[in-house]
């Protein structure tokens, strides 16, 4: 079972269609009860904005938790996340919007759980490494898409010159999926 951290975003709503696609139970978490509703076809989505979602992740797997979280939050939802991991589960950081700094850490959770922490960003990649993941995504990823059993969620297109306009809806919060610019 996994846990996304960040479900109505462009990355979560990528990660649950291909959990769903591959068969994987996962688990979301989002801050509006409408993305709730959108998204419950994908998984079990709690809004942790009205809920303690690691209370209730807890209750949803009967104490056991998850095997892998992918998180785009990172300091703030650290500790929680290492709660919520299995014995040998996978903690996978690829954002940190709320920090990047724990200010507390007991690392004997992570010991006890035999827990693996990574982090992963595209920057500071080579060209080759790139190259790697594109091939890898073409081979693995793309027959998802072009079957549609994992179809990207597109939640509005703008031009180029509205690229304000598109900033603005990302910081709004209020978007399922990405939001893409045109340059037509």
């Amino acid at each position: 079972m996994v846990l996304i951290h960040g479900g109505a975003s462009g990355i979560g709503t990528t990660a649950l269609a291909l959990c769903k696609a591959l068969g994987i139970k996962a688990l979301s978490t989002v801050g509006h009860d409408d993305k709730v509703n959108l998204l419950s076809k994908y998984g079990e989505i709690i809004n942790y904005k009205k809920v303690d979602f690691e209370k209730e992740v807890l209750s949803r797997t009967n104490g056991d938790g998850v095997d892998v979280i992918l998180d785009i939050v990172g300091a703030p939802y650290f500790n929680k996340n290492i709660n919520l991991l299995k014995k040998d589960g996978r903690l996978v950081i690829i954002g940190y919007m709320g920090g990047r700094v724990v200010e507390q850490f007991d690392i004997q959770g992570v010991m006890l759980k035999r827990a693996t922490i990574s982090g992963s960003t595209m920057r500071g990649r080579s060209s080759e490494e790139k190259q790697a993941i594109a091939k890898s995504l073409v081979e693995k990823v793309w027959p998802l898409i072009e079957s549609g059993m994992c179809k990207p969620t597109i939640h509005k297109v703008f031009n180029l010159s509205d690229v304000v306009k598109a900033h603005e809806t990302l910081d709004n919060g209020d978007h399922i999926g990405k939001v893409v610019l045109s340059l037509d």
